[in-house]
């Protein structure tokens, strides 16, 4: 099969190595599925380039990322031959695997792939593992009922947040978005939203929400919210929070998170747990089902164009999931 890898971590065009590797085979309660599309998402990027916190080479060759979706071929033992010629989504593909989607094919376990409804694209499936789960678990997660609540999305532009804020909406939620400029208002699909970049955010949110304040924030950067967060979440608020790139060590402000009652959760897609997986992927499936999402994929070619679609992510100006289709 043809396929992407790396064995060393560097630069996108240095690293990055386009060519021939060994058909899988399933081993007991896998799948293979042939691959059509892979989300490129920028965990996957900053692996490649070794800019994790004390990031090694985990195995001599490396497949990179974790989306993807495809048709299933094949099945291992104790699998169901049912499954084969179902259209499915993958996810976790490369976390603690060396084989992820880059490539035209992948055997996984059975229970990382699930079924792509008729009317989603592969290259609109690869964009459901990180970048919807990840919106999907800050939302409910924890379990919470967002009707006639108000939610902040930061980032709401951004691959998570703009899932984040149709989520939020269709939950029956009050959304409001933080964004960089008009077009990226447009695209992040709310009505109500903030420039941060030339308003002040506190002041803003508590005006929209006639000084009330919001429930829940789906943030993008910690570091650099914590401050306006502290301002605008209600007592027994939540700020769900899944980066902070601009202080990846910033200083808590403990006791005014305390003295709200507010909880913070830190949370990565990698590890949302497997029952709890099953219950978000069910209801992206339903919505998915239902033309009720609206993704926003952006052509990164084929598996031969990868590394140039690598250094695409790195630059930061995308709106939306960079896929390669094949």
């Amino acid at each position: 099969m043809k396929a992407i890898w790396y064995e060393q971590f560097g630069q996108a065009k240095e690293a990055l190595v386009y060519g021939d590797l060994p058909d899988p085979e399933p081993k007991v309660g896998e799948v293979v599925v042939r691959l059509h599309a892979s989300g490129i998402n920028p965990s996957d990027v900053k692996l490649r380039a070794g800019q994790r916190p004390g990031a090694t080479m985990a195995y001599p060759k490396v497949v990179p990322h974790s989306d993807g979706a495809g048709v299933i071929e094949a099945v291992g033992q104790n699998v169901d031959s049912g499954r084969i010629g179902q259209r499915v989504w993958v996810w976790n593909a490369a976390w603690n695997r060396a084989m992820g989607t880059a490539a035209e094919y992948i055997s996984i376990p059975e229970a990382q792939t699930v079924v792509l409804p008729d009317n989603t694209s592969f290259s609109e499936g690869a964009c459901l593992g990180i970048p919807a789960m990840t919106a999907w678990y800050a939302l409910f997660g924890d379990g919470a009922d967002l009707k006639g609540q108000s939610v902040l999305v930061t980032g709401g532009a951004g691959s998570v947040g703009r899932y984040a804020c149709q989520m939020a909406k269709l939950a029956g939620a009050n959304v409001i978005a933080t964004v960089s400029s008009e077009e990226k208002a447009t695209h992040s699909t709310v009505e109500n939203w903030i420039n941060y970049r030339d308003a002040d955010v506190a002041e803003a949110v508590l005006e929209m929400t006639n000084g009330e304040g919001v429930n829940r924030i789906v943030d993008v950067d910690f570091a650099a919210n914590q401050d306006a967060a502290l301002k605008i979440l209600k007592p027994g608020g939540t700020l769900s929070a899944y980066a902070s790139a601009s202080v990846m060590e910033p200083k808590l402000a403990f006791y005014g998170f305390m003295f709200r009652n507010i909880t913070l959760r830190m949370l990565i897609a990698y590890l949302i747990p497997p029952d709890v997986h099953a219950k978000g992927a069910r209801q992206l499936n339903s919505w998915l089902e239902n033309d009720a999402l609206a993704h926003a994929v952006v052509e990164g070619g084929g598996l031969a164009d990868t590394a140039h679609a690598h250094e695409h992510v790195e630059a930061g100006e995308k709106l939306g999931t960079v896929v390669l289709e094949y």
